[in-house]
């Protein structure tokens, strides 16, 4: 991968003709006590209610050689904190018309993720959006969501190895959310996953991926995936790009002395 540019808000990279983005649309704070250990205990055991983590909130566009461009995640939109709901305006940073775009894959339904179809102002982000690929158990969820019933004809339910347009795949990454997925690309220079929530706080998850996240549906089921994921990145060198890994979003794995390092691009 080749990184073109890097700012605070937008990385933009190049790998065998594909142009990869990764775009923030904020952070929020949330309660440090979500983190939890084995035993669903809060992690540290000193952490009280009042303590918080930062949450990078991160979406990525790619786009193929041929034009066709897809954007992983939208973000909250205007529907949560106002620390969100910036990638409007981090798109116009970047130079990428929301014109352009007509497919939105969902790695799942929580707000940080979806509402962002909408911005803050109550407007379509993406004013020619043909379809919502989204894993089809996290239908529900979506449906669920009234302030976004106007995309309900755009769903496109998809299932572990479904291929989407020009080699993108996914993923499924139980755990975290029903229907949560991620999506592989190869370009035939670099392999890369974009996942939504398999990392919720880098500085401490990859050092102990067995600590949890208290928002995850199943968390023994939860830290196998992340396990998984964290030793098949650094096995093979694959590109991670996370929902909420640190700015710029996208980095390696590494293998240390029995854990893992968070390496970022750029």
């Amino acid at each position: 991968m080749k990184v073109l540019s890097h700012s605070v808000d937008v990385l933009a990279a190049t790998s065998g003709g594909w142009r990869i983005w990764s775009l923030s649309d904020g952070h929020v704070d949330m309660e440090a006590n979500l983190l939890r250990d084995a035993d669903d205990n809060p992690f540290p055991a000193t952490v009280t209610a009042d303590d918080r983590v930062r949450l990078s909130v991160n979406c990525f566009l790619v786009t193929s050689p041929d034009g066709q461009s897809t954007l992983i995640d939208c973000g909250a939109g205007g529907s949560w904190e106002p620390t969100m709901g910036r990638l409007e305006k981090v798109m116009q940073q970047a130079g990428i018309d929301p014109a352009s775009i007509t497919t939105m894959a969902a790695t799942h339904a929580h707000e940080d993720h979806v509402s962002g179809l909408l911005t803050p102002y109550g407007r379509a982000l993406l004013p020619k959006l043909e379809a919502i690929v989204i894993g089809e158990d996290a239908v529900k969820g979506f449906l669920a969501k009234t302030h976004l019933a106007a995309f309900r004809p755009l769903l496109k339910p998809v299932r572990d190895g479904d291929q989407l347009e020009s080699r993108l795949q996914v993923v499924a990454l139980p755990g975290h959310a029903p229907g949560h997925v991620g999506y592989a690309l190869g370009t035939d220079e670099d392999d890369f996953l974009f996942f939504g929530d398999v990392v919720h706080v880098p500085a401490l998850q990859f050092a102990d991926p067995t600590i949890s996240w208290g928002y995850d549906d199943d968390q023994p089921v939860a830290r196998a995936t992340r396990s998984k994921i964290l030793e098949q990145a650094a096995r093979a060198g694959t590109w991670i790009a996370g929902a909420h890994l640190g700015r710029p979003g996208i980095g390696r794995v590494v293998s240390q002395d029995g854990s893992y390092r968070y390496e970022p691009a750029a």
